[in-house]
């Protein structure tokens, strides 16, 4: 079972949820992501 396509849309949900009960959140949400989907991209492949 592969698990990796899954991270996507449940790292959305969970950044939109975060975003809607804490706006000031917006920030560190954004750029943790950028650097996950950046790090996946060098190192996962």
């Amino acid at each position: 079972m592969n698990l990796v396509p899954h991270i996507g849309p449940v790292a959305a949900l969970i950044a939109g949820v975060l975003i809607l009960l804490i706006p000031r959140l917006l920030n560190y949400i954004v750029a943790i992501y950028l650097i996950v989907i950046g790090a996946v991209g060098l190192f996962g492949r």
